[in-house]
């Protein structure tokens, strides 16, 4: 049987019988295994064509959502404010140049901010002239002519017209205080995330993730950074309304850091380094400056409420001795 098996394996029509099956086989397989693979690859973008539309539905209906929530109309006291800044053209009376600026500095952004702002303008020195005479004519008797009176009540109206830039003022001044504590830090995780290989726009989101327990108002401004980013024609002026917002050197100086990274192709890494020791030492130097001035600052209070009680303290035992001795 071994040899009938051998002479089998060295018979010619044999052997080209089985190459030929062979080749029929390879044949079959290699036409056959492209039919297989393009069903799965049909069904896996079926799959994706179907992922895709659930996405796209979902991000419509987001959207439909917040054009929905923007289309929503104002309170009634804004409808009230908007009329009667409409009614006595209060945009062209009281409106003073930087009024939009000023208020996107201390984090009133919108056309609502700007119109509550004159309708207070407006409205304030009215009600400080109405409180003025209901106090100087009602409630006290001051031996004052009617004139003077009327004076007074004058200058507190004027006072008035300047109470809503100076609340603008003291909000801008408490929003730009937080930012520039926290924007050191900021630096220093930017720098991190851009040399790890992030470019500028998920090294901003990044950072404004991580800063915003510290600083709620430099994430916001990094984040509006970063869509400014994304739909400005020019990266140059998005980094520029940065620096207009948060209206400090520092910034204005990182800014400037940036927009020369991105016009001549510097070292990024480089840039936000050297940025961030700056920002550091001018935050050391500012609390070194208020550390140096805190002497003079507690001069007054400490003459008028230390020294008084010192001098009970040491003078008092010998009052009293000296009154028991005459008595």
């Amino acid at each position: 049987m071994g040899a009938d098996f051998m002479d089998l394996l060295f018979d010619p029509a044999f052997l080209a019988t089985l190459a030929a099956a062979i080749l029929a086989f390879a044949t079959i397989v290699t036409l056959g295994l492209p039919l297989a693979e393009r069903d799965g690859l049909g069904q896996r973008l079926k799959s994706v064509a179907e992922r895709r539309e659930e996405l796209r539905a979902k991000h419509h209906a987001a959207l439909n959502a917040k054009r929905a929530s923007l289309r929503i109309e104002p309170a009634g006291s804004v409808k009230f404010m908007k009329g009667i800044v409409e009614r006595f053209d209060l945009a062209r009376l009281v409106a003073s140049d930087g009024s939009r600026e000023k208020l996107a500095m201390a984090g009133y952004r919108g056309p609502t901010p700007v119109l509550v702002f004159m309708f207070f303008r407006f409205v304030m020195p009215l009600i400080v002239f109405a409180i003025a005479l209901i106090y100087l004519f009602a409630i006290t008797h001051f031996a004052w002519s009617t004139m003077f009176k009327l004076g007074i009540a004058v200058a507190c109206a004027l006072v008035g017209y300047y109470l809503p830039d100076l609340f603008v003022s003291n909000a801008r001044s408490r929003r730009q205080a937080s930012i520039m504590r926290a924007f050191p830090d900021a630096l220093d995780l930017m720098l991190i995330c851009v040399e790890s290989g992030m470019s500028i726009e998920p090294a901003f989101t990044k950072v404004a993730a991580e800063i915003g327990q510290q600083s709620p108002e430099l994430a916001e401004e990094l984040a509006l950074t970063t869509a400014e980013l994304s739909y400005l024609q020019e990266r140059r002026m998005a980094f520029e309304n940065l620096a207009a917002r948060c209206g400090h050197s520092g910034v204005k100086a990182v800014a400037t850091a940036l927009n020369q990274a991105e016009k001549y192709g510097t070292p990024l890494g480089q840039a936000l380094r050297v940025a961030a020791q700056e920002n550091r030492e001018q935050r050391m130097s500012e609390a070194e400056k208020k550390a140096a001035s805190l002497p003079a600052k507690l001069t007054v209070p400490m003459i008028i409420f230390f020294l008084p009680c010192l001098f009970v303290v040491i003078m008092g035992p010998a009052y009293i001795k000296i009154s028991h001795a005459f008595h």
